[in-house]
């Protein structure tokens, strides 16, 4: 079994690896089988959350795995609804009981503010909630934190009043939706870009049918696929797509015996815009609420 060996160093000093596995399923179904798949195909870190309703499948499968569980990275988050000091520690023993663990190596905040929240209201929240979270890394049960969905704005925030930095920051990521202010931002502050949705969302078609990416998949004999996932680790960020079959898993780790050329790692970049309107919380109300059953 071929352990990805390829890793981000953080800025605490601890290293990732440049590929991770991520959990949420639309349907909200029992991933337990997907998640022991990736296990064996040689995947350690996984990304999950409260929302996702994939906590219990996934402390599960690394338990019947038999592998160590200091050897994975277990990366959660807490919700929109679940913010707040106090919001931020119960949300941490649901989701530390549903994953039946005591430590998780990152916690995180997944979504910034509501829309609509006055300025000074989502920044207190974003602070109380991040106390609360430093607070459970100095007591020994997480190991480091995170941000998901902050773009420069909402990052200051938290940079400018934490005692403990962030060490990564989840964004949708991929071609032709490189936001590259964000990421550039995040870099400038040693904070590691993650990329969701790396292999493009929205319209099937709507990032290959533009008859770029096929393109240079035909020039590097790879698929579309390892394009978008070999561009982000190229850029410094760290992908973590999601997979249901074998077969797609395997081919998501192959992507480490080649490299794009600059030139075309910058036509990339400069691709037009393919994803569909953000739904970020500065332009949409988030549409998704956590499950009031999920404890």
């Amino acid at each position: 079994m071929a352990v990805i060996d390829k890793f981000f160093k953080l800025n605490d000093g601890t290293q990732i690896p440049q590929l991770g596995f991520g959990t949420y399923n639309e349907e909200m179904q029992d991933n337990y089988e997907a998640i022991r798949t990736a296990i064996d195909c040689g995947y350690r870190f996984f990304d999950t959350a409260s929302l996702y309703e994939t906590e219990r499948c996934l402390g599960r499968a690394i338990k019947d795995s038999g592998i160590p569980r200091d050897e994975f990275i277990v990366e959660t988050k807490l919700w929109i609804d679940e913010m707040g000091y106090d919001g931020a520690k119960a949300a941490f023993e649901k989701s530390l009981k549903r994953l039946d663990m005591d430590f998780v190596d990152i916690y995180m905040i997944h979504w910034p503010r509501e829309t609509g929240a006055p300025d000074e209201d989502w920044k207190t929240k974003d602070n109380e909630t991040w106390k609360a979270m430093e607070e459970l890394v100095k007591e020994g049960r997480v190991g480091r934190l995170g941000l998901s969905n902050f773009l420069p704005h909402h990052l200051k925030n938290i940079i400018d009043n934490c005692s403990i930095l962030p060490v990564v920051v989840q964004l949708e990521l991929h071609p032709g939706y490189s936001q590259e202010a964000a990421v550039a931002y995040a870099k400038e502050q040693k904070v590691l870009p993650m990329a969701w949705s790396p292999l493009g969302r929205g319209r099937e078609n709507a990032i290959i049918g533009n008859g770029i990416l096929p393109r240079f998949a035909e020039k590097y004999g790879k698929s579309v696929q390892q394009i978008n996932l070999r561009f982000l680790i190229q850029k410094g960020i760290l992908p973590i797509p999601k997979a249901t079959s074998e077969e797609h898993m395997r081919a998501n780790m192959d992507i480490f015996d080649f490299e794009i050329s600059e030139e075309d790692i910058s036509l990339l970049s400069c691709m037009p815009q393919t994803t569909w309107l953000s739904e970020h919380p500065d332009f949409a109300i988030p549409t998704k609420k956590s499950n009031p059953e999920n404890v």
